[in-house]
């Protein structure tokens, strides 16, 4: 950790052990921190709903956050067991929140001129050989800085190349040929866990640690001391260790060797959404949907080459009229029904999941058709409508395993073809709950004559809703259906996304037939 993450004590704030200790601080280690200021937390709470504790995290207020409660209570180390898309990481790097915002740690230069390493020490009781001296010989003269919680956090994600070097330290043998012993913690290049002394470690995908790696681990969860090399260097390290990991079944993984297991506190097993409500709130909160004046979450700010500045070409642009983009409540209703079936459906292999990300991507990819539609027609305003969920295979893919075997002899991949018929499930599912698929009868026989409705991104939605118009009865049903999902019959966008709801409701339901065609869709008998 380098110095530049310590803040010298400003005016008015204890710049020495003797003023802190005046001052009224006392030394707490992290889990009993941790543990006080979630009693704090639960105080202030009241009767009040757990998922405060855990902003940003929906879902878990009565099954994982009591449980990482108890855990943080009882002082344990932790373990977050669940599949991929389960928010495992966010809770964990909520958990920064229950730290105190600043704490006071032994200056660095005054640990150097110990002969010290820059491991965050407490200046009141320190655990390093340079901050005992420190102690011993300075008295209350120890002089601090301070450490933001920000900076008390690591994060590892574990891999196969993950060393013992990295995560527990190696000998330096540049400092050892100055004449240091091995035994002394001044030789040594420390890695991850020493530097997270006084905070949190956390291990991401805990199986993924070769074996041999995972045993390093089990004196620092035991113990809380250091071994290097075989040297007994005596670090008494003040953390808590958290760690994630996916179900032991997921069989193309590792495995999480059974002492280490047993030595972690609490294993607190997650969960996908319980009901709909709950997938679409988490959907919408993570999903870049409303995009005015927004950026894309993952935003990145480089270029490629450099050409050589040209002051004539120079120019700076003026932001862009985006197209103002809705998403019905009914279309997201069909896609968080259509994530649900497939976490159910035997064609997945749900010993892998099917992540919430699924669900994100796939509501951007459709809100990105309908932006693009609409700035192809020239519409200022537009509805998410069944024609974008067409473009959605691109967001689904690799977020799903199959049990089939991959197949593409007509040009779709199983993948594809899978995705549209859980989608169609879902559209039926949803939207059978509102209409009758006999009372449409009337429209179906009006393709009997050879009609063919097509639907293109390049018309408006008034040129759409004029071709809706030929086929009888169909604007009748769209009114009524728009009606029953909340959609306003008046509004040219809702009437053309309700109209195409109930001829892919014919669709699904094999009453018309569907072709895709080059920026749109055509429904015929």
């Amino acid at each position: 950790m380098g110095s530049e993450v310590f803040v010298k004590p400003v005016a008015g704030a204890p710049g020495t052990s003797g003023e802190l200790i005046s001052a009224g601080y006392r030394y707490r280690s992290v889990k009993a921190e941790l543990r006080e200021n979630a009693i704090r937390r639960l105080s202030e709470l009241g009767d009040g709903s757990l998922g405060a504790l855990f902003p940003g995290v929906v879902g878990y207020e009565d099954t994982v956050v009591p449980q990482m409660v108890h855990a943080i209570l009882s002082g344990h180390d932790t373990l977050l067991l669940g599949l991929r898309g389960q928010a495992k990481t966010r809770m964990l790097r909520a958990m920064v929140a229950l730290l105190d915002e600043w704490i006071p740690v032994i200056a660095p230069e005054c640990l150097a001129r110990f002969g010290g390493t820059d491991l965050p020490d407490d200046p009141i009781s320190p655990t390093t050989s340079a901050g005992r001296r420190a102690a011993s010989e300075l008295a209350n003269e120890v002089p601090i800085a301070w450490l933001h919680r920000s900076n008390r956090y690591h994060e590892k994600l574990a891999t196969p190349d993950v060393t013992i070097a990295d995560l527990i330290g190696e000998i330096d043998l540049i400092r050892h040929a100055e004449g240091r012993y091995l035994s002394d913690e001044a030789t040594m290049h420390f890695g991850l866990v020493p530097r997270s002394n006084r905070g949190l470690f956390v291990m991401n995908e805990l199986p993924d640690l070769a074996p041999r790696i995972q045993v390093g681990l089990f004196n620092v969860l035991e113990e809380r001391d250091v071994q290097i090399r075989g040297y007994p260097v005596r670090l008494e390290l003040d953390l808590a260790l958290m760690f994630s990991a996916n179900p032991e079944d997921y069989t193309n993984r590792g495995r999480i060797v059974t002492p280490l297991k047993d030595r972690i506190g609490s294993v607190v097993r997650t969960h996908y959404p319980s009901d709909l409500e709950e997938a679409m709130r988490i959907t919408r909160e993570n999903a870049y949907v409303e995009r005015k004046n927004a950026e894309p979450r993952t935003a990145v700010r480089r270029s490629g080459g450099r050409p050589d500045l040209d002051a004539a070409a120079l120019r700076f642009e003026k932001p862009v009229e985006a197209p103002e983009v809705v998403v019905p409540r009914v279309m997201h209703e069909i896609l968080e029904t259509c994530i649900g079936m497939a976490r159910s459906s035997s064609h997945i292999n749900q010993a892998s999941g099917v992540s919430v990300r699924a669900s994100i991507a796939a509501l951007e990819t459709m809100v990105s058709a309908a932006e693009m539609r609409a700035l192809r027609s020239g519409d200022s305003r537009t509805l998410v409508r069944p024609s974008d969920t067409t473009h959605i295979h691109a967001a689904f893919r690799g977020k799903v395993e199959l049990m089939l075997a991959e197949d593409s002899s007509d040009g779709v991949a199983t993948e594809d073809r899978l995705i549209d018929a859980i989608f169609g499930e879902a559209l039926k599912q949803v939207i059978g709950r509102k209409i009758d698929v006999e009372d449409l009868e009337e429209i179906a026989a009006g393709f009997a004559g050879g009609l063919r409705l097509e639907f293109s991104d390049t018309n408006s939605a008034s040129e759409t809703l004029a071709s809706l118009g030929c086929v009888d009865g169909l604007r009748e049903a769209s009114d009524r259906l728009a009606r029953s999902v909340g959609l306003d019959p008046a509004d040219d966008h809702a009437a053309v996304c309700a109209g195409e709801l109930v001829l892919e409701y014919l669709y699904v339901n094999n009453r018309l037939s569907k072709m895709s065609t080059r920026g749109g869709a055509a429904y015929k008998r």
